[in-house]
């Protein structure tokens, strides 16, 4: 088949995978496999190639990805039981002051949803939201944007979040590489979306605190005493991050092979980062505060039933870019790129959008997109950096205008009691503007990186 028709093929094949998710409403996991199936057999596939091709995606994906996301999820479920992630938000409340509230609120978002999901980690933090707009009179907006921001920039840039472990793994990046840039070009974005923006649109929009909201937000406020050290969450947080940036580090610093290179390679390693913090929050989290075995048994075990999700759509995503080398889609894609001129960032970026607005998910979004520029990044030689750049700008993508066919969307505005104009007022634009700053601050860092 000539590059033209393999192309016009796979153009059908993620038409078809939009209608399944957006109209059919069938669950992206069997959409993915489908629309595969779809773009193997009418590139020309041999059936028994296009079922082993698929057999070989999700293995390769799932190698990586089922360890590191049932991991985060035990680990996000300990700091969510203990109470460690409203032990953030008090402390950094109280450090900052009431004045500064809205960096004390961007920040805990940052930090919490790394390890836990950002729809948890929103339920979890909004009564703290609740309690400052209640004692200061202002809108709910001016507090809620600002953690909306650092849960969503940190639920979209930084791994070990789901959606930036898949495009880590679907392109081969190195998670040190890509947490270095996520965190670089998610802050300015954080803090622009977050407490400038939030300071501006809760002006001009009033959200006010629900009634039945009252007398929940004060229990919350009296159990304070009783939550973990905000040291000890800090450390169990941060450690597996710092981790994986030594062994990123070491890669760059050490020769290759001496012994100081292969430990840091081992412990820095995401398996080994994640079991360690998994282990410290199971006991200091759980055992210390008096947990019983068989209760941490069960809140780690139900911890993986939202995770086996997130999983099997990320396995998926694996056997559609399978399929799209093997079938021969990557090389005319890889073609097309190189006559059109357009950067490989530029392109990665509006690809996810594209998904994104079409669809919804970011985390589909970012899976499809880098399904997509995947095979042809395997036809040119790109760096670690480089392919880092790439994955956030997927990510800058998949964030950009959240609406209605978004499942972020309406739980934002359900739980703030805002109607559809005001929840596209400010969470929609928040959403763009973190992913619009981010690719502007990868975009400019690709020309060192190239």
């Amino acid at each position: 088949m000539s590059s033209l028709g393999l192309i016009l093929v796979t153009i059908v094949g993620i038409a078809v995978l939009l209608y399944l998710i957006m109209h059919s409403k069938m669950q992206a996991f069997l959409a993915l496999l489908i629309a595969s199936i779809f773009i193997g057999i009418f590139t020309g596939m041999d059936p028994t190639s296009l079922i082993e091709t698929m057999e070989e995606g999700m293995g390769g994906t799932l190698g990586f990805i089922a360890i590191v996301v049932g991991l985060g999820a035990m680990f996000g479920e300990m700091l969510r039981t203990s109470g460690g992630a409203e032990r953030l938000a008090f402390t950094l409340v109280d450090r900052f002051g009431e004045n500064r509230a809205q960096w004390a609120l961007a920040l805990t978002g940052f930090i919490v949803a790394i390890p836990v999901f950002l729809d948890v980690a929103l339920v979890i933090l909004l009564p703290i939201v609740y309690s400052l707009a209640m004692r200061t009179g202002k809108s709910l907006l001016y507090y809620a944007i600002p953690l909306l921001a650092g849960l969503a920039v940190a639920h979209s840039f930084i791994p070990p979040t789901p959606g930036p472990i898949a495009v880590a793994s679907v392109l081969g990046v190195d998670l040190g590489w890509m947490m270095l840039f996520g965190i670089i070009a998610g802050l300015p974005a954080m803090i622009i979306a977050g407490p400038l923006f939030g300071r501006w649109i809760g002006k001009r929009v009033h959200v006010g605190v629900p009634a039945h909201i009252v007398e929940a937000t004060k229990q919350e406020e009296e159990s304070k005493k009783e939550l973990p050290r905000f040291g000890l969450i800090c450390f169990i947080i941060l450690l597996p991050l710092a981790m994986i940036l030594l062994n990123t580090a070491g890669d760059v610093i050490l020769k290759e092979g001496t012994t100081t290179h292969q430990i840091l390679t081992f412990v820095g390693h995401p398996f080994i980062a994640l079991i360690v913090a998994t282990l410290l929050a199971m006991y200091f989290l759980g055992k210390r505060r008096g947990a019983t075995k068989e209760q941490i048994q069960t809140m780690t075990t139900k911890a993986l039933e939202p995770a086996g999700i997130v999983i099997l759509i990320t396995g998926a995503g694996g056997v559609f870019k399978e399929v799209l080398i093997q079938s021969g889609v990557g090389d005319a894609m890889g073609e097309l790129m190189a006559s059109s001129g357009f950067p490989l960032v530029l392109l990665a970026f509006l690809i996810a959008t594209f998904v994104r607005v079409a669809q919804g998910s970011a985390t589909v979004a970012m899976i499809t997109a880098a399904g997509l520029v995947s095979p042809i990044i395997d036809m040119v030689d790109l760096s670690q950096p480089s392919l880092a750049l790439i994955a956030i700008a997927i990510a800058c993508g998949a964030t950009v205008l959240s609406h209605v066919n978004d499942s972020g969307f309406w739980l934002v505005s359900r739980f703030l009691e805002m109607s559809e104009k005001d929840t596209l007022k400010s969470w929609t634009v928040m959403e763009t503007i973190i992913g619009g700053v981010g690719f502007l601050v990868v975009f400019g860092l690709s020309f060192f990186f190239s």
